[in-house]
């Protein structure tokens, strides 16, 4: 399914009957004619939930900013944390230069603005997890990749049959050594945007080859399917969306209640001869 989805502000959450959000597109980076960049995203809600806590970019025009958002703390209020997590980081990140610096204030700027918006609706809590892969160069073969609390990001090489290898460390109470709150877990996450627990997001350089891909999930995925299962299902000839359908069905199979959302970024050279699809769909020799 390749879709044209409205900017963040206004992207309508319509789902499947099963709780499904499916969109794909294909992009090429205007800076060059000789990379061919492919991202689709598959989101499926949980069994637990009235509505799917996690949001992601929409994926319509070209913008070399992915962000996959799981909202944290039950309801509308996790949704709407999500949401306008998402939105705010592309507001303040799709026309600026992306570095480690303008990353980390977006999305300490993001914590203070959700916590005041959801402070004026109500005093239910209300925040956010999130994962964001930015690319920092013409070629988009260098990425920044940042995290607030256990959305992931992954690296899934070229080689046939390699596990997908994991970019970030969560955010948890055992990872960060933190005792968690009353009733609380060791593997809850421990930071999360919206509720002033960000403290110095997490930010690394990190390279991507031709044909490699990054993987950004939700805990509601990678709690359920392990590097070795991502790398196996995200390979294949299949359509890039499918592939992400599969991997989200498989967690759902693996007895994931939870939200699971997978986004895919794929990175390889252009063929020679080959039509660049602009973005309002002509092809260009």
């Amino acid at each position: 399914m390749t879709t044209a989805i409205p900017q963040p502000s206004s992207l309508p959450q319509t789902e499947s009957a099963g709780g499904m959000r499916f969109a794909s597109t294909r992009e090429t980076a205007p800076a060059t004619a000789s990379i061919r960049v492919e991202a689709a995203v598959v989101s499926l809600r949980g069994t637990r939930h009235a509505v799917n806590e996690d949001w992601h970019s929409p994926l319509g025009e070209w913008s070399p900013l992915f962000v996959v958002a799981d909202g944290v703390g039950g309801g509308a209020m996790a949704s709407s944390a999500s949401r306008e997590l998402v939105s705010r980081l592309h507001e303040e990140l799709d026309e600026a230069r992306v570095d480690s610096h303008t990353l980390r204030k977006a999305l300490l700027d993001s914590d203070r603005a959700i916590a005041r918006s959801i402070a004026c609706r109500s005093t239910a809590p209300g925040a956010a997890t999130v994962a964001v892969c930015a690319g920092a160069d013409a070629s988009l073969e260098r990425w920044l990749v940042a995290w607030v609390g256990d959305c992931r990001v992954y690296r899934l090489r070229a080689e046939a049959g390699a596990a997908a290898e994991l970019l970030t460390l969560d955010d948890t109470y055992r990872h960060l050594r933190e005792d968690p709150p009353q009733g609380g877990s060791l593997d809850d996450p421990a930071r999360m945007v919206g509720n002033g627990a960000v403290g110095t997001p997490n930010v690394r350089d990190i390279e991507l080859g031709n044909e490699e891909m990054l993987v950004l999930c939700s805990d509601g995925v990678h709690k359920r399917a392990n590097p070795s299962d991502i790398g196996r299902l995200l390979r294949g000839s299949l359509a890039l969306a499918e592939r992400c359908k599969r991997l989200v069905q498989f967690a759902r199979a693996r007895g994931s209640d939870d939200d699971a959302t997978v986004l895919v970024i794929h990175r390889a050279q252009r063929s020679a001869g080959a039509d660049v699809t602009t973005d309002d769909g002509r092809a260009e020799p």
